[in-house]
Formats: structure tokens, C-alpha cells, sequence
């Protein structure tokens, strides 16, 4: 598997119980909000352990991959999204893009999560542009699209739909509450 793209990598291999978590969140202390960690280990007890804190500490846990009796956690450092304030006017829900895409109208679902966060699971045929990087690449974009905007709550959703608008896409729709909260159709990288 191609590996996925992470802002810094954790060696806890060899490490038991409790070693992988201490050093966990020494390293999620150490990141900047938004920012992805993989945690490499090879203790089993860890994919629990790991994903149990991560919820607890408000941190977001993105999904586990094993390979060669390594686990591959990988986890979003919290960014306090939810005290974010929005501003982008044009807002639909979850269930309002869910009957869109049913449709089949000609829409487009542009992602702005994180590289790691839209490989573990993703509404179909969306784009992945992650906030960081949308201003230089809006090349990618048709600004005469109808483009609904997702993250995981709504709120990074919101940055970068305000960001189309003042770039001259006109009809930008910022979804909300995002794959926090989504039911529809995914993909995902577990089956």
C-alpha cells in the first residue's frame, strides 16, 4: 500500500502497554492543530488503547492499517473546530447533498480534510483538496461548478468556501455538520 501522508511519525514498536499512549501524547503535544500523526506499533492492545484516548483527549481518530505485524494508527490533532464562527452564508445539510447525489445531478463534492483523513473514508468521486492547499490549487476547480464543501464538522468546510467565494466561485455551498455526521455512500481504505 502507498502510504499515506502524515506531518509526523511515531516509533512505538517493540513498546507495551503503556508506552505506545505515553508516547502518543508526547509526540500529539508536540503537533499543531489539524496536524496528522502515525503512530507505528506492534503491540495489539495498542488499536484500542489508541483510539480510545484519542476520543477522550478530543483528538480525531482516523483509522488503523496493519501491515507486517505493524498497526499504522494514524490520528488528527484537535483544532477546536467547533469554536470556529461561520461566516460562508450558502449552508445545506448532510441529507440535502445525500438526495443531491441520489440525483445524480451534476455536482461537485470538493473535500478539504486532511490527505489521510479522505483516505480512510470519502463520499465517492469527491475531491480531495485539503484547506491548506486549495488556494494553490484552484486550478482544479470550475467556478462556474455548484461545488459542495466538506470536512469533518463543517468548519474548515466553511474557510474554504469563504475563500472560493472571495476567488469568484459563485455558487459554493459549505456542508454541514460533514463526515462527522455523514450516512450516505463512502469509500473507504477499510473494507
Amino acid at each position: 500500500m502507498e502510504s499515506l501522508k502524515t506531518d509526523f511519525l511515531l516509533d512505538a514498536k517493540g513498546l507495551a502497554c503503556p508506552m505506545p499512549i505515553v508516547r502518543t501524547k508526547k509526540a500529539m503535544n508536540d503537533l499543531q492543530a489539524g496536524q496528522v500523526l502515525e503512530v507505528q506499533a506492534t503491540d495489539k492492545g495498542s488499536k484500542a488503547d489508541i483510539q480510545a484516548w484519542a476520543n477522550s483527549a478530543g483528538h480525531h481518530y482516523l483509522g488503523t492499517i496493519e501491515e507486517d505485524n505493524v498497526l499504522k494508527h494514524y490520528l488528527r490533532k484537535s483544532s477546536n473546530d467547533d469554536s470556529i464562527e461561520r461566516k460562508h452564508l450558502n449552508v445545506t445539510s448532510n441529507e440535502a447533498l445525500e438526495k443531491k447525489l441520489e440525483t445524480n445531478e451534476n455536482i461537485v463534492v470538493l473535500d478539504v480534510r486532511e490527505e489521510a483523513e479522505y483516505a480512510f473514508n470519502h463520499i465517492p468521486n469527491a475531491v480531495s483538496i485539503p484547506l491548506g492547499e486549495l488556494e494553490l490549487r484552484l486550478n482544479e476547480l470550475k467556478a462556474d461548478d455548484e461545488i459542495y464543501v466538506v470536512c469533518r464538522t463543517g468548519n474548515r468546510s466553511d474557510l474554504a468556501a469563504q475563500k472560493l467565494a472571495e476567488k469568484g466561485f459563485d455558487n459554493v455551498i459549505n456542508v454541514v455538520p460533514g463526515m462527522s455526521a455523514w450516512t450516505g455512500k463512502l469509500d473507504s481504505l477499510i473494507k
